[in-house]
């Protein structure tokens, strides 16, 4: 999540480094209906949000940053623990 700029934007439980404040903290993601104030919380949905975040909202300040899908699913799989 470090290497690809998350902790710069989001804080993050867990994870030693920076904690950014412009997107909301990720902890008790579970939690949440929304993703991105668009889509329903599911796993399916948290990993497209990950990956290609304006592809669910084409307005969204999230930016594109290059992960993988499969590396999309272990940073969801990460998030839904940090429950």
């Amino acid at each position: 999540m470090i290497t690809y700029g998350c902790a710069g934007c989001h804080e993050i439980s867990g994870l030693a480094g920076p904690s950014g404040r412009v997107g909301p903290p990720l902890r008790s993601i579970g939690e949440r209906i929304y993703i991105g104030g668009v889509a329903t919380n599911t796993p399916e949905n948290l990993v497209r949000w990950i990956a290609n975040p304006k592809a669910l909202n084409a307005k969204s300040a999230m930016p594109l940053t290059g992960i993988s899908e499969a590396e999309a699913r272990d940073v969801a799989a990460f998030l839904y623990a940090q429950q």
